[in-house]
């Protein structure tokens, strides 16, 4: 996690940093070049960045690979695995337009966490779990944690 993704995890849900870091089967600090992860020959299917903000965006387009972030999703596009970008940003200036279509071109998927109201959510968690579920389904994960279109 990043300095800001920490601020912005005691800004905005109830969890510390030792809540989710329990979550986690392995954990690095954001600076572990020699991390595992930082490097091709750690087998992963891939990536997911979510939160992702525009400097963490930008870096990936630019392969800066300044911090473990930056490193894994790098390593993630030359081993040619899976990475997808949940940007956090609104509204998306051209600049971001830009890193984000570029991240694409070379295979990231792209999902931004927009609402879908088809399943009628009724909390903020059910539009959280639609998300989850659009990002599992990304990496062929069997979920059901929301409802899926059935056709009108």
């Amino acid at each position: 996690m990043s300095s800001w993704a920490k601020k912005n995890l005691a800004l905005e849900t109830d969890l510390s940093l030792a809540d989710v870091e329990a979550m986690a089967d392995v954990t690095y600090h954001i600076n572990d070049q020699g991390a595992q992860i930082a490097s091709g020959s750690f087998l992963a299917d891939g990536m997911v960045i979510v939160p992702a903000s525009m400097k963490t965006v930008a870096g990936i387009a630019y392969g800066l690979a300044d911090n473990l972030i930056g490193r894994a999703a790098d390593v993630t596009i030359k081993e040619q695995r899976k990475l997808v970008i949940v940007p956090r940003e609104s509204p998306l200036s051209v600049i971001h337009l830009e890193n984000l279509t570029k991240l694409a071109k070379i295979g990231a998927q792209i999902i931004p966490p927009i609402p879908a109201f088809y399943n009628h959510p009724q909390t903020i968690q059910d539009l959280i779990n639609h998300q989850s579920m659009k990002v599992l389904d990304a990496f062929g994960i069997a979920n059901q944690i929301s409802g899926r279109w059935q056709g009108d």
